[in-house]
């Protein structure tokens, strides 16, 4: 668990730096670093995509079938709606601007949690004893954290709650689940993670107004696909044609 401890301590340090400065900085340098983070989270996000995409071994459709089946879970749970729940639930406990909030911690917790380093790395914490990668994550997530908090307020601090339980989780359950993680599944998990991470740049820039957490169940279909048993039944289904 050090590694998660560390990357929301980052969180906390750096969304706490930024909270505190943003209102000693102009509206117009707000909207332009605002605006250079939602450019850099599209350029993850395509790149983490493409990078998966054009590997010779990459399933050609199943990122399409993750998403349209993920989508269809999410919007059926509604997990967009209960993380934005989440944000007003403390914008109340605090007295500040519900949509401001609730925008932070979303945007925030998607962003931090949302990619194969937090996989990654929570599984090599809690298999190996190697917290290196979280290290390197917690750096990258303090320095995001600070600039998002310097505009979108203390919604940004919240997400490390979202970080603490996401990364803390899969720290835990890691011993459970390595027989089972291949570099297929991890491949076709950091696709659909890029996906989700462009989706997210296009929400923050106001180009188009997805629910990116409602295709958080997305992650899960290559999970299933790749399972054994699975992978049994689908064998088991071509050869009879």
């Amino acid at each position: 668990m050090l590694g998660t401890l560390i990357n929301t301590f980052a969180i906390l340090l750096g969304g706490g730096i930024g909270f505190f400065i943003k209102d000693g900085i102009k509206e117009k340098y707000k909207t332009i670093i605002m605006e250079g983070v939602s450019l850099a989270v599209l350029f993850i996000g395509a790149v983490g995509a493409i990078k998966g995409l054009l590997d010779p071994q990459s399933h050609p459709i199943l990122f399409i079938i993750s998403l349209a089946i993920g989508g269809i879970i999410g919007e059926w749970i509604d997990i967009q709606g209960k993380l934005q729940k989440s944000g007003d639930f403390f914008q109340k406990k605090i007295g500040r601007n519900s949509g401001l909030i609730s925008q932070g911690f979303v945007s925030a917790s998607l962003i931090f949690c949302v990619g194969t380093m937090a996989i990654l790395g929570a599984f090599e914490s809690g298999l190996q004893g190697n917290h290196n990668t979280l290290f390197v994550k917690s750096i990258l997530d303090g320095i995001t954290s600070l600039i998002l908090a310097s505009t979108l307020g203390f919604g940004v601090l919240l997400s490390a709650l979202s970080v603490l339980l996401y990364q803390g989780s899969l720290t835990l359950l890691a011993g459970f689940v390595q027989p089972y993680i291949t570099n297929d599944m991890m491949r076709e998990i950091s696709i659909v993670g890029g996906i989700l991470i462009f989706s997210l740049g296009l929400t923050m820039l106001d180009i188009k107004k997805i629910k990116t957490g409602n295709f958080l169940p997305a992650i899960l279909i290559p999970v299933i696909y790749y399972l054994p048993m699975v992978q049994k039944v689908f064998h088991w289904i071509s050869s009879y044609f």
